[in-house]
């Protein structure tokens, strides 16, 4: 069905609509969000943040873009915001660690692990995604929607409203900082 008809059949409140939406834009609003924070539990959690903004939000959208152009904005910007929310909350805890009960400052405070650290089969994947998660914001944005989600740069300028030359120096720049993050890492190791 025309992503049109659909829009202005949800903007008249028509729950089948909405349902069609869901249906086929759930793979790709939940793939770009584990791109971004790289959890499948938060992942679900944004896929869902993002469909109840787009039926909140639907009468806000003025066509002006492709319909699913305006999901991944909706999809990185909840993806995101749970990022800076997770890591407040991370920042949070890791000071509560330093400090028992009567703010006395505890000796050894509690070691961090990461699932990306821990070395089996999938140990290329998780250091690659790791990296990854490392690149500056927008650079993340852009290598994930291109690489991840297979966008074209035009596409991804679209979402990222921008232009298509400023999505080819970002991906250059990302790639050449996973490079050299990665033969940091891979030199490190031997």
């Amino acid at each position: 069905m025309d992503e049109r008809i659909l829009v202005e059949q949800l903007k008249q409140g028509d729950e089948s609509a909405f349902k069609t939406i869901v249906e086929t834009w759930q793979n790709m609003v939940y793939n770009t969000a584990l791109g971004i924070v790289q959890n499948a539990e938060d992942a679900e959690d944004i896929a869902q943040e993002t469909f109840v903004q787009v039926y909140q939000s639907i009468g806000s959208f003025k066509g002006e873009s492709k319909f699913s152009t305006w999901l991944y904005r909706i999809t990185i910007a909840k993806a995101l915001d749970h990022e800076r929310r997770k890591k407040r909350k991370k920042r949070f805890g890791f000071v509560r660690s330093l400090f028992g009960e009567d703010s006395e400052v505890v000796v050894n405070p509690p070691d961090f692990n990461h699932p990306g650290v821990v070395l089996d089969k999938k140990e290329k994947a998780a250091t690659l995604f790791k990296t990854i998660a490392e690149l500056p914001e927008n650079q993340r944005i852009a290598f994930t929607l291109h690489k991840v989600d297979g966008l074209s740069y035009q596409e991804v300028a679209e979402v990222m409203d921008t232009t298509v030359s400023s999505v080819e120096s970002l991906m250059h720049r990302a790639k050449t900082n996973l490079k050299k993050k990665l033969e940091d890492y891979y030199k490190d190791r031997e």
